[in-house]
């Protein structure tokens, strides 16, 4: 075998391996440590949604989208931009003063990230209060699909979100 077709084999095999170790489990290539930035950042993404989901401060939920994201969780129309979105929940904090959301718990059962977006499927279970005199609603089992958008400093943000 003459020595440049093994060097060509070594560095194709070097290639493959290191293809191979690098792909994430969502089948998208990110160094290891990056992919790990990216989960530790889109899991705090996570965290803040159940805290202002829970707290409905509309400024607190505002800040969780991108600023050209996409809420189609409002009844009517989309939702678009950040200005309509914290506009959109003040109007609903205003006419709905004693809703409180008792439980929210989003099961993401797989995230694919590619570039600077990430996709999201599960399913979010939720119990509310509509007033203080209303009895609570539970709402299992809602399908959910989240695009993610990567901000210029590594956060994640809400891109679009939509459940059925």
């Amino acid at each position: 075998m003459k020595p440049t077709t093994v060097l060509a084999a070594l560095v194709f095999l070097a290639g493959f391996a290191a293809g191979h170790v690098g792909l994430s489990t969502t089948g998208a290539f990110h160094p290891d440590n990056t992919h790990a930035a990216d989960l530790a950042a889109i899991e705090k993404l996570h965290k803040a949604d159940v805290d202002a989901t829970l707290t409905q401060d509309p400024s607190a939920l505002t800040v969780l989208w991108s600023d050209d994201g996409i809420n189609l969780g409002f009844p009517g129309p989309p939702v678009v931009g950040i200005k309509d979105m914290g506009e959109a929940y003040a109007k609903f904090r205003a006419e709905y003063p004693d809703f409180k959301v008792l439980k929210y718990v989003p099961n993401i059962k797989e995230i694919q990230i590619v570039d600077d977006w990430a996709l999201e499927v599960g399913f979010t279970e939720a119990t509310y209060k509509m007033s203080a005199k209303e009895d609570p609603v539970s709402v299992p089992s809602t399908k959910a699909m989240r695009l993610l958008k990567r901000q210029s400093d590594g956060s994640w943000k809400f891109a679009l979100v939509g459940m059925k």
